[in-house]
């Protein structure tokens, strides 16, 4: 019936494959990006099934949990209900997957896989310090983000950690000796992040108090390995990270921009109506969460690409200011 699983390739997307591949016994999986779904740049059919990416031009079946996502379903005119699978606002994709099939016999150990997906792909922590604190998800989740010498072999990582977690509880997979190597390696690799960032982080001359950091990557000639929310450790006080990227195509850089964003855990313990979710939709950059969205933009040239950058940025900050 189904022959391969789609799926995004970060923590989340790795569960969701772990879940559908129990389900439908299908050992065959394609990790990937929504660009690249958006783009129509993989070949999906009706034989595969759609994980925590956008609804491509048809599947077999779709599981997704971005506002977004949706949004665009109702810009083509297609009806959600016409659609095999299940479309849900819950934290993680791998919650609406595990919902989905929850009158089947799962095994006991997805309920914790999934409850700290839910945790990780919302960035649900209290503060920092739970954000920073160990968890076998997070360790996990760390192995993914290491940049890995070749594409083939991160794919090959993530396809036995699916492999691993369906039969395994979280717990003893953070503690395999070959992700216990990659998380070594991903710390070093988060120090030299750091002070990268360091570096990096600017804020806009009217930002005064210092709401949003501001990462700036569009001088590097080849893809930076950074994440942003790291750029907390340096400005505690700040509501909210921008990170602004070009895109690269073959390993070569184009003059189209990546912008993503989200907000501080500072921001939990006070009452606020920030969504940056809902920024990426009214500037029709993309989409997202409240708490983190996404988009790009395309521009024909150098010139055009400074000069969108820099209005973009600011139009960001106005939107955030006035949510």
């Amino acid at each position: 019936m189904y022959k391969r699983i789609i799926t995004h390739a970060d923590f989340d997307g790795v569960v969701c494959a772990t879940i559908c591949s129990h389900v439908f016994n299908i050992d065959f999986i394609v990790f990937t990006q929504p660009r690249l779904v958006n783009e129509a740049k993989i070949a999906i059919t009706k034989e595969d099934i759609v994980c925590d990416l956008p609804f491509p031009l048809e599947c077999g079946m779709w599981f997704d949990h971005h506002e977004g996502n949706l949004e665009e379903l109702k810009y083509r005119n297609i009806d959600i209900e016409s659609i095999n699978g299940k479309f849900e606002a819950a934290p993680s994709c791998a919650r609406v997957i595990y919902n989905y099939f929850s009158s089947m016999d799962l095994p006991d150990h997805f309920e914790p896989i999934v409850e700290e997906t839910d945790i990780i792909d919302s960035f649900d922590y209290k503060d920092i310090e739970d954000w920073r604190r160990k968890t076998p998800g997070k360790t996990i989740e760390a192995t993914i983000k290491l940049k890995e010498p070749s594409a083939q072999r991160k794919w090959a990582h993530l396809r036995n950690l699916v492999q691993n977690l369906k039969t395994r509880p979280i717990e003893e997979v953070s503690k395999m000796p070959s992700v216990r190597k990659r998380y070594r390696q991903y710390l070093d690799e988060e120090e030299r992040m750091l002070e990268q960032i360091k570096k990096e982080i600017a804020f806009l001359p009217e930002d005064t108090e210092h709401r949003l950091i501001i990462l700036d990557m569009t001088h590097y000639k080849h893809q930076p390995n950074v994440l942003k929310h790291l750029a907390y450790l340096v400005h505690p006080e700040a509501q909210a990270v921008l990170q602004i990227s070009n895109l690269f195509s073959n390993h070569t850089k184009t003059n189209d921009l990546s912008f993503s964003m989200s907000l501080s855990l500072n921001l939990k313990t006070e009452e606020h109506s920030k969504d940056v979710g809902d920024i990426m939709r009214i500037l029709n950059l993309g989409g997202g969460h409240p708490g983190a969205g996404a988009g790009v933009k395309h521009c024909s040239g150098k010139e055009e690409m400074v000069k969108t950058k820099d209005e973009i940025i600011h139009q960001i900050f106005k939107l955030f200011e006035n949510q």
